[in-house]
């Protein structure tokens, strides 16, 4: 009998399964009711574009689950941010302890707030050419996320459906995060003294940028 029970205390005990803070669908959405998230639908076809939606959830069901279209990404665009996108929202959910996920063909739940930043990049690049898309993919990961989520409600309150592609601030997107000027130093100029409005000092001062006291 002793012999048995080492036998089966020697054996290799099975993986342990990481608790999680709650549990959770795709990238970090609560597995409650109708909860509002985003929704990234990747078709089986490798040319087939990528459709990002907005679901309402409980907010919605009142109008019967309102679900909104937010945009849609060339497929050739998409396979540029995905892994990089991927891997940024993973971080997110290690720190508040959420289980990661991945994209897969069919349709992948996206956090309410972490779909705000994805219509962000994905609004910024839906007509760009793909040899601009890395330096719009750069400069969103630059962003913090309230940047992101502020972006993000200047677009919806305005051009946020399939009619606002091209205007307003969506517009503003793809120049702002696909623009890639290069940096320069300025130089300052000599002033000529001889031309100065400002006397010498042999005036008394008003004292605004002083602690002086009379």
């Amino acid at each position: 009998m002793a012999a048995a029970m080492e036998q089966v205390e020697s054996m290799p005990k099975g993986k342990k399964t990481k608790q999680y803070a709650h549990d959770t669908a795709g990238f970090g959405v609560p597995k409650t009711l109708a909860p509002h998230h985003f929704v990234v639908e990747i078709p089986r076809g490798n040319s087939q574009p990528v459709l990002i939606t907005e679901d309402l959830g409980v907010a919605g069901e009142a109008r019967g689950h309102e679900v909104l279209d937010r945009v849609v990404v060339p497929r050739r665009n998409w396979t540029e941010i995905q892994v990089a996108v991927k891997r940024a929202f993973n971080e997110r959910l290690k720190t508040h302890d959420l289980a990661p996920s991945q994209w897969k063909v069919g349709t992948t739940p996206v956090d309410r707030m972490l779909g705000k930043e994805l219509c962000v990049l994905a609004w910024a690049i839906e007509d760009m050419p793909p040899e601009d898309v890395p330096y719009a993919l750069r400069n969103w990961l630059a962003l913090r996320p309230e940047e992101r989520w502020w972006l993000f409600d200047m677009v919806a309150a305005t051009v946020g459906g399939p009619n606002g592609k091209g205007r307003g601030w969506r517009m503003a997107l793809r120049y702002a995060l696909g623009d890639t000027p290069e940096a320069t130093v300025r130089s300052a100029r000599f002033g000529d003294e001889s031309k100065s409005s400002i006397k010498a000092k042999s005036e008394p001062t008003l004292g605004l940028f002083t602690d002086d006291k009379e």
